[in-house]
């Protein structure tokens, strides 16, 4: 890329959601609710795990840090798009935007490769459950989550190492509540055509073949279940639907958005906000009442608290 002398863009503005000031304020209202609904939600998984000795299994410890990374994925961007629907300002500062795509990409890439973890984990259970404790050790647990993590940096740096040093001297306005990838990058003063390829190699593809990597271990999961006694299976499958849920939740939308070649506006807000926001909140929905040992552990948690209440 050829350098040139630009007026550095020094902030990027963010149309968010809507112009019509009645609806703003209904977002407002109600994405606040969802907010501090998927961050207590999500903390009330962690907290569960930590404190019931009988969820310290590798399932667990792996819903735990996807409770962390689903709650910082709805903290990156949802608090400043909140603040701007009742502000007259919507701006975001240039390293303010550069680290929302840094994190974005950062927790997302982790967040995939914690679902293969995840997929993994329950293959092991259900398809070699003899191994199951020398496979999934403490040890192992600590390998997969480090190495979901090392994925999800270096999935954000390989494209944030060019986008930051993109020169941006035109306009300024992006049409998102946050600062999107593919749409942050149109507004650079160069030809970023082999860095919007560079995008969907690494954001697409990566979410694709995720996305294929899942569905046939889930596929080989499933197969196996149906194949075995009633006995133990009904909650095997109660397990693996709702892992798929949230699979399947969190993977359309970056499919869409990243691999789809006919991009719509107002189609990718509608998919950035059911990922970025919806999603979060409803993973510790599906994986709370529709879990027996979550719901148990969380009742009994409750009944140790309120007893030492009364006791005091």
């Amino acid at each position: 890329m050829e350098k040139k002398n630009y007026t550095t863009v020094s902030e990027f503005i963010l149309l968010g959601l809507t112009e019509v000031r009645e609806l703003q304020i209904f977002f407002f209202f109600f994405f606040s609710i969802v907010y501090i609904a998927t961050v207590l939600g999500n903390l009330t998984i962690i907290l569960v795990v930590k404190l019931d000795p009988q969820l310290h299994s590798p399932m667990y410890f792996l819903l735990a840090n996807l409770s962390f990374i689903d709650m910082s994925l709805a903290s990156f961007a949802t608090p400043k798009m909140i603040y701007n629907l009742i502000s007259a300002y919507k701006a975001i500062s240039f390293d303010g935007c550069m680290a929302q795509m840094f994190f974005l990409h950062l927790l997302g890439g982790s967040e995939m490769m914690l679902l293969v973890s995840m997929a993994f984990d329950r293959y092991i259970a259900i398809c070699k459950p003899l191994h199951y404790k020398n496979i999934m050790s403490h040890r192992v647990c600590i390998i997969l989550t480090v190495l979901s993590w090392t994925a999800g940096l270096v999935h954000t740096t390989s494209q944030m190492v060019f986008t930051a040093t993109l020169p941006f001297c035109g306009s300024n306005v992006v049409n998102s509540f946050f600062c999107d990838l593919p749409r942050v990058i149109k507004l650079a003063c160069t030809d970023t055509y082999i860095l919007e390829l560079l995008i969907i190699a690494f954001s697409g593809v990566l979410s694709l073949f995720c996305f294929i990597v899942l569905f046939i271990s889930y596929s080989i999961v499933l197969i196996t279940v149906q194949h075995r006694s009633s006995s133990g299976s009904s909650k095997a499958l109660s397990t693996l639907s709702a892992h798929i849920t949230v699979v399947v939740l969190f993977f359309g939308p970056c499919i869409f958005i990243y691999v789809w070649p006919f991009s719509n506006v107002s189609v990718d807000k509608i998919l950035s906000v059911f990922y970025t926001i919806f999603t979060p909140l409803l993973n510790p929905i599906i994986y709370t009442f529709r879990n027996k040992d979550m719901k148990k552990a969380i009742r009994k948690i409750k009944a140790k608290h309120m007893n030492s209440i009364s006791d005091f």
